[in-house]
């Protein structure tokens, strides 16, 4: 069975709508899992949202293109967290929450806590933003 095939029926299986590439590792060789996924991108099966991040896609009702199942904001903290990263929301996020404020957070922020994280995570104009508490 090609390769491909193999991802797509991975893909298709899994709960989770994002999936790190260490996960595919075990299907084939880096170069071979690269083609597949950059096959799939162009199909409109995934998206990329960052560095060895992957999303499930579905077609955009206003554009046709291909966006994630979800959004940014929701993927982001599962995909870190595979990747070992603790995080929670940020500090406004939480005030917001716990009815400190009534002030919206504006944009999506992470907070990693002593963690210092240089990954980048987005798609389009949505961007992951981290913040760090000392």
């Amino acid at each position: 069975m090609i390769l491909e095939e193999r991802l797509k029926r991975v893909i298709t299986m899994r709960k989770d709508e994002v999936f790190v590439r260490a996960e595919l590792a075990g299907l084939g060789s880096e170069a071979q899992v690269s083609r597949a996924l950059r096959s799939l991108i162009a199909s409109g099966r995934i998206v990329k949202l960052g560095v060895g991040i992957y999303a499930k896609a579905k077609k955009s009702a206003l554009s046709g293109k291909a966006i994630p199942v979800k959004p940014v904001s929701v993927l982001a903290p599962v995909a870190l967290r595979k990747l070992g990263v603790d995080v929670s929301p940020g500090q406004m996020a939480k005030e917001y929450n716990s009815g400190a404020t009534t002030q919206l957070p504006a944009g999506a922020v992470l907070s990693t806590g002593k963690r210092r994280i240089n990954r980048k995570i987005a798609f389009g104009n949505q961007v992951i933003i981290y913040e760090k508490n000392n």
